[in-house]
């Protein structure tokens, strides 16, 4: 059963401890990566260009990039908010599944390459540590949607950025 989110709920490093009965958690951190003890977000989002380079090998243009970070986004709540429960906070650092989510979003308008694959890593660790304006209000968010919708936003930002980089990174 899921530690409720209380003040005596478990420290991260305990939980990591615990064995993840739950395959939401499971999935909730990066299949376990979210538990890397420096770093756990920039660690998780390596899955997510990964992701992303599947996604190419596969013969999915960018375009299609959008329904699939929908699916993910939405899968990502209930995914988040049981992780969130494992962890005992309303965000906790060894939750990725937000930052492998946002990652399709990044490529919308850039097709994925090894160097846009790694810009584009780059922007979105900046975006998503910095938290501009109005990033950190989605944060705010109840549960799931906080946690997703924040990484979103900087998705959504990096993308901006790597869409006007393209010219220059070609």
């Amino acid at each position: 059963m899921d530690a409720p989110m209380t003040e005596t709920a478990p420290t991260e490093t305990a939980a990591a401890r615990r064995p993840i009965r739950d395959w939401r958690v499971w999935l909730a951190t990066g299949l376990g990566v979210g538990f890397a003890r420096f770093a756990p977000g920039t660690v998780g989002s390596v899955w997510g260009p990964l992701l992303v380079w599947g996604l190419t090998a596969l013969h999915v243009t960018y375009w299609w990039h959008a329904p699939v970070a929908l699916v993910l986004f939405l899968v990502g709540v209930p995914l988040c908010n049981a992780g969130a429960r494992y962890f005992g906070r309303e965000d906790p650092p060894g939750v990725v599944w937000d930052e492998i989510a946002a990652f399709p979003v990044i490529y919308l308008l850039t097709p994925f390459t090894p160097l846009t694959g790694l810009v584009g890593f780059l922007l979105f660790r900046v975006f998503d540590i910095a938290k501009p304006w109005p990033i950190r209000r989605f944060e705010a968010l109840p549960g799931g949607w906080g946690i997703m919708a924040d990484d979103l936003l900087a998705g959504i930002y990096a993308m901006a950025v790597l869409r006007i980089l393209l010219p220059v990174l070609n």
